[in-house]
């Protein structure tokens, strides 16, 4: 066997052991039989009980809102963070911020759970809030989420050339102005990427929204988990199926807009070495 045939079946036996079992769900999503394992039969019945179970369709509204404001709340953070680790170089604490930037990525989940469940234990006793609820999630996730934004911003703003910037300045443009002209546009590959990963951490998340959860706002991930325990049945595999069409949907729309933005930046760029 050649290198060349070697690598793709390397490439192929990876690709199969990701994909497989994702695959594997989606089949049986449209299974006839209550028993998940057993295959009897091509039905869409059970498409229709999910849109028909409240239970499973007011967690993945809970899931979804909780994700979308997460990710954003994250992103937003993390570039303030990422933009103070690289663009100051020294600063008093700025060991200390990196580190504790780093230690969600690190940390088990469990962990950060039970301590941002007795963090706002002792808020609630002291202060009256917040209530256990989508709040709480909503906090833990960002918590979360913002980690992962820092370190996809700020691998971008270290490897990105400051030379467009300085020039602006020297035109007599305002910092402000600089930043979005100029700044954002060429960061927002990595925002982006840093949402998207930041929705999927927190659309997938079981441990913190088990901890921080209260009566009423199970997201999607906490109510599959318990009816497992129950055994399952085709909907759950209904509902995964949807899940995963909906972040493969997002993530090919987030790739197809990185790649005509990259594509007009280096044509915007080439152009501008161009002019005299």
């Amino acid at each position: 066997m050649s290198l060349r045939g070697l690598r793709l079946g390397w490439m192929l036996a990876i690709y199969v052991f990701l994909y497989l079992p994702i695959a594997t769900l989606v089949v049986y999503s449209f299974n006839d039989s209550k028993m998940v394992t057993l295959w009897s039969g091509f039905t869409l019945h059970w498409y229709g009980d999910v849109f028909r179970d409240r239970d499973l369709m007011e967690a993945l509204g809970l899931s979804l809102r909780i994700a979308f404001s997460s990710a954003t709340t994250s992103v937003v953070l993390g570039t303030m963070a990422a933009f103070a680790l690289v663009r100051f170089q020294q600063f008093r604490g700025k060991s200390l911020l990196q580190s504790m930037v780093n230690a969600p990525l690190v940390m088990p989940d469990v962990i950060v759970g039970l301590s941002l469940l007795l963090l706002l234990v002792a808020l609630q006793r002291a202060l009256g809030v917040p209530e256990r609820g989508a709040m709480t999630i909503w906090l833990g996730h960002t918590v979360l989420g913002m980690a992962y934004a820092t370190v996809v911003v700020q691998s971008r703003l270290q490897e990105m050339n400051r030379s467009l910037e300085e020039a602006a300045l020297d035109l007599g443009a305002r910092p402000w102005k600089v930043f979005t002209a100029i700044t954002l546009p060429l960061i927002s590959q990595a925002l982006v990427s840093a949402w998207l990963l930041t929705f999927t951490v927190s659309l997938d998340d079981v441990v913190i929204s088990a901890f921080l959860s209260g009566p009423g706002s199970n997201t999607l991930p906490i109510v599959i988990f318990a009816r497992a325990k129950l055994g399952l049945n085709p909907s759950v595999n209904v509902i995964a199926t949807l899940t995963v069409l909906l972040v493969g949907v997002c993530v090919l729309a987030g790739s197809l807009w990185l790649s005509r933005r990259e594509k007009q930046l280096a044509r915007e760029l080439a152009a501008a070495m161009r002019e005299p």
